[in-house]
């Protein structure tokens, strides 16, 4: 099996990150030191905890870095750190000189360049111009403005067919591509020892092993992913994934983060790109903000998908996009696996974007009086509209009376708030928080401190995943696995075995 090197960016201060640089995976065989971020770091402390490469890097600010001292400092200490590190990062447009390439030798450089994008035809150009030089290897590395851009760096690739050129877009928006370049002949990916406050959409060394099963590199013919903004923090790559490689499946999914639902349908989705590079996206699911606007790119919507006025799911077949939705489906199954009845139940869903009304419109299906809550009053009053239900704003919403309450806003998932109290539900009531992260939400916490029946968001994700990966694939996702990926086994097996009691069945 094919593999791609893995390379952890270390851009702080080395003291903050001792445990983390220590307890690197084995996988691992570089660590980039970012120098203009994480400063002078003595090369010995690095190799007393890890035994792999040592690539020295000093980014420019011309290039999106922080050094920007004279170049003659920028000489000095690249010659310097030249005699402790098996690697040298020197960029193109300002490092090939003479006495720098006399004292570096070959062996040790990996020649890059970082900016905005370029037509292909540029890149060639840029490219043709620094492998004049001898390196290890060469590294070209974009900022997109716009989906298309995504693109190029990719495009290189296989026009070349090097092994020793690394191109990839960066930021948010080219997380992905990295993981198809892999695909293509890139020899390195590079990853963040620990995810960044600042959030450049740059994957982690955790992410890339977990979710994608790097440094191993299986085939890969088809795409699918989930589009939205944001989705660096979405599971479904790591469950997809793992049932891909379980099943031996040529695919990979990846987190597309748009900006722009139109413009990247129409340059990554249907331009035939992706296909003159020999993959094909497949399926997407579709997650906040662009779940009202996906819905005009399909060809056929289903019926709930037209009630709602929202998707979460396209599925190519013969060609044609379908537009479905799980988010009816994901609440509902969750709370009939609990034993809980419905009919006749008060429910309330507080948030009227697409997965609030697709829940609501569930919940009044299954013969519960929904109410819809919101904070603002004109999505509240489209989802009146679009479902006939009543609806209140979400400062005259209180708990009390209700006996199904649902989450339907990002409200806790990072921020540490709580979307609306539980302490007036009553004591049979039951809490479902679509919102989710690594550690449960305020309120699901508050929830099961006060005795409440509480839904974690993860529990909803995993039927709802599973239904998409039917959905796409035509397949089942094993069951265990996914449980075992997501954090759902004895812990989701003890919460049903607490629902099914006498109290529980009385919701």
């Amino acid at each position: 099996m094919n593999k791609v090197i893995l390379a952890a960016t270390l851009s702080m201060p080395a003291s903050s990150l001792d445990d983390e640089i220590a307890s690197l995976p084995e996988e691992v065989e570089w660590l980039e030191v970012r120098a203009d971020l994480a400063g002078d770091i003595n090369s010995d402390w690095l190799r007393n905890r890890f035994r792999g490469h040592l690539l020295y890097t000093l980014r420019s600010r011309d290039e999106g870095g922080n050094f920007d001292c004279s170049p003659d400092e920028r000489r000095r200490l690249l010659l310097q750190a030249a005699e402790h590190y098996d690697l040298i990062d020197l960029e193109g447009d300002r490092d090939l000189t003479p006495d720098l390439l006399t004292e570096i030798p070959s062996h040790k450089r990996v020649i890059s360049w970082h900016g905005r994008a370029e037509s292909l035809s540029s890149l060639k150009s840029r490219f043709d111009h620094f492998s004049a030089v001898e390196a290890r290897a060469y590294k070209l590395v974009t900022q997109s403005d716009c989906a298309a851009d995504d693109l190029t760096p990719l495009c290189l690739l296989k026009s070349l067919g090097r092994r020793d050129l690394i191109a990839y877009a960066a930021g948010h928006t080219g997380f992905w591509n990295r993981l198809v370049a892999a695909r293509l002949g890139a020899p390195v990916i590079f990853g963040a020892i620990a995810k960044e406050k600042r959030g450049h959409g740059e994957p982690t060394i955790t992410q890339l092993i977990e979710d994608y099963g790097l440094p191993c590199l299986t085939p890969v013919e088809e795409i699918y992913g989930i589009v939205g903004s944001p989705v660096h923090h979405s599971l479904s790559p790591r469950l997809h994934n793992a049932a891909y490689r379980a099943q031996g499946r040529s695919a990979l999914f990846v987190p597309f983060h748009v900006d722009r639902f139109e413009s990247f349908w129409s340059e990554v989705v249907t331009s035939g790109t992706l296909e003159q590079l020999g993959v094909s996206i497949k399926g997407l699911t579709v997650v906040s903000p662009h779940k009202e606007e996906a819905m005009s790119s399909a060809r056929v919507a289903s019926p709930m998908v037209r009630r709602v006025g929202s998707t979460n799911i396209f599925v190519r077949t013969n060609g044609h996009w379908t537009a479905d939705t799980t988010d009816p489906e994901g609440v509902a199954i969750a709370i009939e696996e609990r034993g809980i009845g419905i009919r006749g139940r008060r429910a309330a869903v507080v948030g009227c974007g697409g997965a609030g009304r697709a829940v609501a419109a569930a919940l009044d299906q299954a013969g519960a009086e929904v109410t819809l809550v919101n904070r603002g009053r004109e999505r509240g009053h489209l989802a009146v509209r679009l479902l006939g239900l009543p609806f209140m704003p979400l400062s005259d919403f209180s708990a009390d009376g209700f006996s199904i309450v649902v989450n339907a806003t990002p409200v806790g998932r990072d921020d540490g708030q709580m979307p609306f109290e539980v302490e007036g539900m009553n004591e049979d009531a039951l809490v479902v928080d679509l919102a989710y992260g690594s550690s449960p939400t305020p309120l699901i916490a508050s929830a099961v401190a006060q005795g409440r029946i509480a839904i974690d968001g993860r529990e909803v994700l995993l039927i709802q995943v599973r239904r998409q990966f039917h959905l796409m694939t035509g397949k089942e996702m094993p069951d265990d696995l996914a449980r075992s990926l997501i954090g759902c086994g004895a812990e989701f097996a003890t919460a049903r075995k607490a629902s099914a009691s006498p109290t529980a069945q009385s919701v």
